[in-house]
């Protein structure tokens, strides 16, 4: 993606001041972007920038780098300008160019990184940087500080601290912004129609008869994510056919979309930095089977008492759990489960007997990030220990209360059920996979869900796919 410079200039400079202020007067911090990495044999992979640096900054060049002090000054060091490179890779913004356009203090080739580095960390008590984010970031740091150490005798002093900036970035990050919620919602009605475009097609081709393979339908999303401005797939989109439905993280490939088997897709784009996800499950044809339905309409009310626990003041734990209890009291219904062998829904959940069917959580954070950054728990000095059962080992832990939600978070609600054969499952359930997913940004009264541009109610996706 090629740099150009930010429209939101005090956007940035308010997130820097933000989070200059809980540096310390003494503290300075290092962010770098993404390095550029290659596919093979001189080409690269699209180029996608470091999360982190693009909130503080809004720039998308790579091979740049931000430095923030306690005080609130901002250098960024970036590519010169070099129009022989422009020719071959493209415009950049320059040093020259750069606080103007960035808002930035001061902008430095970062040919200059390694001799300026060491001065900027000299009478600094904590350098901040992300931890376990950019391979051989603490080896850089080591040696800038090697170099400061060597001028003690000079009366310089070596910083004492090195902190992770990802915990107050990830606070920041976790509670989105009225720019931020807009752009995600853009993002969220692209990939709406470009879920659409790919169950339409699907039920067209197959009504003339024609091959369908999932790659078709990956096609449709990728088409419809370009031609909305989206700048990336946020994710590798997931198109599987039948009993595919049942790996969890299956990719898009060549299996045969057949008449009567259902396709579960789940992708969503990548617009201006933020993430879409959204997850729908349909019948290839555009006609559900009675075990097929029954298992949707389970798997639809399950998601619905998600989203009616999804509102401030709740735990991020609450829709979850929801989710475990209505899809426990209808497994018991449907004969998946015995009643017999496991006893009534509260044993289900006590045993975890559910689990066969739904081995995953029923959301996560989203932003900037697919699964984005920010803590599932409550913050040490607020919430006190206390035990759960882990969600797969099923043992019990000790830690914190899960995350009370507040107006502004983001997060996916993606209850599932995943049904393969077995001897003891009933044939017309066999093979089955089903995930509805939805993006819902909290808020005061309950939640928004931008992602309902596509249908998700089972005879409203039906009448979709005659159309």
């Amino acid at each position: 993606m090629n740099a150009s410079p930010s429209m939101n200039a005090e956007m940035y400079a308010e997130r820097r001041a933000r989070l200059a202020a809980q540096l310390g007067a003494d503290g300075i911090a290092l962010i770098p972007t993404a390095p550029e990495r290659g596919r093979n044999r001189d080409t690269d992979f699209p180029y996608r920038h470091d999360s982190y640096f693009y909130y503080l900054t809004g720039f998308t060049e790579p091979n740049a780098w931000l430095v923030l002090d306690g005080s609130g000054r901002s250098t960024l060091f970036c590519q010169p300008k070099d129009l022989e490179r422009e020719i071959w890779d493209g415009y950049r913004l320059g040093p020259e160019a750069a606080p103007g356009s960035l808002g930035v203090d001061d902008a430095v080739s970062v040919a200059e990184l390694d001799s300026r580095l060491p001065r900027l960390l000299e009478n600094r008590a904590t350098v901040w940087y992300p931890f376990a984010t950019h391979p051989g970031l603490e080896g850089r740091v080591d040696g800038w500080l090697q170099k400061v150490r060597a001028r003690v005798r000079f009366g310089a002093l070596c910083p004492e601290q090195q902190r992770d900036l990802c915990g107050p970035l990830d606070e920041m990050r976790l509670v989105k912004d009225a720019y931020e919620q807009d752009v995600m919602r853009r993002a969220s009605e692209i990939s709406a129609r470009a879920h659409i475009r790919a169950m339409q097609l699907s039920a067209r081709m197959l009504r003339e008869g024609r091959d369908v393979r999932e790659y078709h339908l990956d096609a449709e999303l990728l088409h419809e994510f370009r031609l909305g401005g989206s700048q990336f797939p946020a994710y590798g989109s997931i198109v599987a056919a039948g009993a595919n439905a049942c790996v969890l993280h299956y990719r898009a490939d060549v299996a045969p979309v057949r008449a009567g088997e259902l396709v579960l897709i789940d992708a969503g784009c990548e617009l201006d930095g933020y993430a879409s996800d959204i997850t729908r499950t349909f019948p290839a044809d555009g006609r559900f089977s009675g075990p097929q339905r029954a298992l949707y309409d389970l798997v639809l009310a399950s998601q619905h008492a998600a989203v009616a626990a999804t509102k401030a003041g709740n735990r991020f734990n609450d829709p979850h759990e929801a989710t475990v209890r209505v899809l426990s009291q209808g497994l018991l219904d449907l004969g998946l489960l015995d009643a017999d062998k496991v006893g009534h829904v509260d044993d289900v959940i006590e045993q975890r007997a559910y689990f066969r069917y739904y081995m995953h959580r029923t959301g996560h954070w989203l932003g900037m990030d697919v699964h984005d950054c920010g803590s599932y728990v409550e913050p040490t000095q607020v919430g006190e220990i206390s035990e759960r059962r882990d969600p797969l080992s099923g043992e019990v832990i000790k830690n914190r209360p899960s995350r009370i939600l507040q107006p502004g978070m983001v997060l996916t609600i993606e209850p599932g059920l995943y049904v393969r054969a077995a001897d003891d499952v009933p044939a017309p359930f066999h093979d089955i996979g089903i995930r509805i997913e939805d993006d819902a940004i909290v808020t005061a009264e309950g939640c928004e869900l931008i992602t309902r541009g596509v249908p998700v109610d089972g005879d409203e996706i039906e009448a979709l796919m005659r159309g």
